[in-house]
């Protein structure tokens, strides 16, 4: 189950636990980022056509570090101040699933080379995002970028949503930016959907209470982790 059908989900059985608020709403709150995840989308989106990507003169891709820069000038700008997390080593658990993205990243790989071969840009396009991949060396690099701008960094021991929700709990952060369901099955007391879109979409932010959903769903948090289980997870097979 992705955002949308995770939030419309809480929309129809836990109304009052999900409310629109505008980005500015935010000031001076301290907000946990999945890193990984926004570098990913950095590398599909960001100055892409076809196999082409953003490069900088010596040939290295750029497109990670220009969509994670204006992605945090944006935050700032609006007065929320971002803590990033990055993944650490993934769980055994997650091997399995780990091992279905290298295999699908492979057939991406061998469809890919078909359309180049027909000329199909349609399907470039399609297979050519498939096949991507966030590496150490990109995370590496956004980690200097990030620091160097003055945003702090956090590495995570293990699922970069994980570490996030723990620093909710402590209070450390006001809230986290999900980007799926990791985070509320994390047990985060505050989520946002929409925190990271830009802002030309005018797209309003949603913010979740995790006690608000439990109250409204009646269900205590064994029971919704089960459910999203049910729905999906990186972690074993669903139904």
């Amino acid at each position: 189950m992705g955002i949308k059908g995770l939030t419309k989900l809480l929309a129809d059985n836990a109304p009052t636990a999900m409310k629109e608020q505008k980005l500015e709403s935010y000031f001076g709150r301290r907000i946990a980022v999945d890193a990984s995840m926004s570098i990913y989308q950095f590398l599909v989106v960001v100055g892409r056509k076809g196999t082409q990507m953003l490069t900088n003169e010596a040939g290295k891709v750029t497109s990670h570090l220009q969509g994670m820069f204006y992605r945090t000038i944006r935050l700032l700008e609006a007065g929320i101040k971002p803590v990033y997390v990055f993944d650490g080593r993934p769980p055994d658990l997650k091997k399995q699933e780990l091992a279905k993205r290298f295999s699908k990243r492979a057939d991406a790989s061998e469809e890919l080379a078909v359309a180049i071969a027909s000329q199909n840009k349609e399907d470039i396009e399609k297979f050519s995002k498939r096949t991507v991949k966030v590496t150490q060396q990109h995370n590496d690099d956004c980690k200097i970028l990030i620091r160097l701008i003055g945003v702090p960094v956090v590495e995570a021991p293990s699922e970069a949503e994980a570490q996030c929700a723990a620093l909710c709990k402590a209070g450390k952060v006001y809230a986290v930016d999900y980007e799926d369901m990791d985070s509320l099955t994390f047990g985060a007391p505050v989520f946002l959907c929409h925190l990271i879109n830009p802002s030309s979409r005018n797209v309003p932010v949603m913010e979740f209470e995790i006690s608000k959903i439990l109250e409204e769903m009646n269900l205590d948090m064994d029971q919704l982790i089960d459910l999203c289980i049910f729905s999906g997870c990186d972690y074993c097979e669903s139904i």
